[in-house]
């Protein structure tokens, strides 16, 4: 049995007309298809690609130290930003109970509760301390060069707290750091303290670290299964380095995505996920989708200014927000709905009272039968007015197959990146903000950028 299925059948012209995708289309690109595939995967475990070696490592240094602190902490708060953040999210929104830190210690599976501090927002800044007991809060700050000043800046209020709370001597016991495995300021920090550090490896950028210690690390920590994270990925790492072309589920993604911008002009790309719990991995993708292809320049230099527009939806509750548009606006999207075929838990509808008969028709279906329903009409719908979408489908949603899911959306982003022919790993875009930020915060060697900026 497939991990996934990557169904495109209505992106075809047979399913939506002449705004549709043709045998054609698909033929003349499949040699540069399968070029792309070649060339990430002999770069694979190099440079900018030493994520795609993240399947194959060793998980056991997280579960052991998960086991070390466990007893010892309430609260895990993670502090990052991007990358460094939205993969424990999506991970965290996928693979543990709803409401998960309003349950019991005893309901939590004896594991800590998880907060994901990914922003710089004074407000929230402060009610999450306010809510804490710091003394048994476990501290996980990522940044590769612990330069990122969003994530240096709770850093150091959370630092200044809880030293003042238990001391210097035990900010040890309250801190782990995940960041270069040799340099940088945050490594320097966690030297002089004392502190836990667990590495990034040189190779794998933010967007890409899911499956490094950034992710797997606090999901050790409140007790997701790593071990089956990895397996999923091993196994659809094992599936795209056998299959050729279109047969191939990350090429198959990236193909039709690619084609659908370049010869039909759909340049927004919609995720829209019909299981609440994979409702963060569209969040994910968005910043794997649009850092990675947004690019001004192409590998010859030239400029291209291309990338489609990565947007997060969720069904159902987006049909009633965004689907008019979708439906009846522009033909410039090609949605991707992420598909369950068995939930962890199901409702059955019971039979409405005699003075509310127009109900019954729902009466002794479950609530997953509704919710598969209104995918499928969705779908439909949609063909139905000549716009394309593709349906990932996975069997339930657990750490095996999210973990399938997850790596291969990478692999079709790095495929992407070799279809547009641009560098899918750089981000000068966000560095330029980066730098205007630290102008406008003093940092040295920046003063001249501040009085640009005004």
């Amino acid at each position: 049995m497939q991990i996934l299925s990557v169904d495109i059948e209505r992106t075809m012209d047979k399913a939506i007309g002449d705004c549709g995708m043709t045998q054609e289309l698909m033929d003349a690109l499949a040699p540069k298809l399968e070029e792309a595939r070649v060339a990430v995967m002999r770069a694979a475990g190099s440079g900018w690609l030493e994520w795609t070696d993240l399947p194959s490592a060793d998980p056991s240094q997280f579960l052991d130290y998960a086991k070390e602190v466990r007893p010892h902490i309430d609260a895990v708060v993670v502090i990052g930003i991007g990358g460094s953040a939205l993969g424990t999210t999506a991970l965290a929104t996928a693979l543990l109970p709803f409401y998960y830190n309003e349950r019991s210690r005893q309901d939590r599976g004896g594991n800590p509760k998880l907060y994901v501090l990914d922003n710089v927002d004074p407000d929230e800044t402060f009610d999450l301390l306010s809510r804490l007991d710091l003394k048994r809060t476990l501290v996980n700050v990522i940044s590769k060069s612990g330069t990122t000043g969003e994530s240096m800046s709770s850093y150091l209020v959370f630092r200044q707290r809880l030293e003042a709370l238990a001391g210097r001597e035990k900010l040890k016991d309250l801190l782990v750091f995940t960041t270069d495995p040799s340099e940088g300021v945050l490594r320097k920090l966690g030297a002089s303290l004392g502190v836990r550090m667990f590495d990034v490896p040189a190779g794998v950028g933010g967007r890409f670290s899911v499956l490094s210690a950034v992710g797997l690390l606090p999901a050790a920590l409140v007790g997701m299964d790593v071990e089956e994270l990895l397996r999923g990925a091993q196994e659809m790492e094992s599936w795209i380095a056998s299959a050729e072309g279109w047969d191939n589920p990350a090429c198959l993604f990236a193909g039709i995505q690619y084609l659908n911008d370049t010869a039909f002009g759909r340049g927004i790309s919609v995720m829209m996920p019909y299981s609440a719990r994979l409702r963060d991995v569209a969040d994910w993708f968005r910043q794997l989708w649009a850092e990675s292809l947004g690019k001004a320049v192409n590998r010859q230099g030239e400029t291209v200014n291309v990338g489609p527009l990565p947007v997060k939806s969720l069904g159902v509750t987006d049909q009633h927000s965004q689907l008019q548009l979708y439906s009846e606006g522009p033909d410039d999207k090609i949605i991707t709905f992420l598909g369950v075929k068995e939930f962890q838990n199901d409702l059955t509808i019971p039979a409405p009272d005699a003075e509310a008969a127009a109900l019954s028709y729902l009466a002794g279906h479950t609530i997953g039968e509704l919710m598969w329903a209104e995918q499928k009409g969705t779908a439909w719908a949609l063909a139905e007015r000549g716009h394309p979408s593709v349906t990932i489908t996975l069997d339930r949603v657990d750490a095996y197959h999210v973990g399938a899911l997850l790596y291969m959306l990478e692999m079709a982003t790095a495929i992407s990146g070799e279809l547009y022919d641009i560098d899918a790993f750089n981000q000068p875009g966000v560095e330029l903000s980066k730098k205007a930020t630290y102008a406008l915060m003093g940092r040295p060697g920046y003063e001249d950028l501040a009085g640009r900026i005004g």
